[in-house]
């Protein structure tokens, strides 16, 4: 007999529309970067030395951190609709 093996997708449904692809940015100074931690360790500092970076060498205007509640959930539409509406470019991350 046979073995049977179970695949599991460990994906979350895609809860929002699908969005167009945006054009790149011509440069960041004057930019509002955001950033999605997903709550894993020491994403937090990796989106703290960004932010540094990117404020002293490219001249970002500022920066806008959210944390997700967990790894496994998606970021709340309020979060999303937030850092969409006020930000130019937004990175999210893993950490471990």
């Amino acid at each position: 007999m046979a073995a049977m093996l179970k695949v599991l997708d460990p994906t979350a449904p895609l809860e929002r529309s699908t969005l167009a692809a945006q054009p790149s940015l011509p440069r960041l100074r004057g930019a509002v970067v955001g950033f999605i931690d997903n709550s894993k360790p020491n994403f937090d500092h990796l989106a703290d030395a960004l932010t540094d970076l990117l404020s002293e060498r490219c001249g970002v205007r500022s920066v806008i951190k959210r944390r997700k509640r967990a790894a496994s959930v998606p970021a709340p539409d309020e979060v999303l609709d937030e850092l969409a509406g006020q930000c130019d470019l937004v990175i999210t991350g893993s950490g471990d």
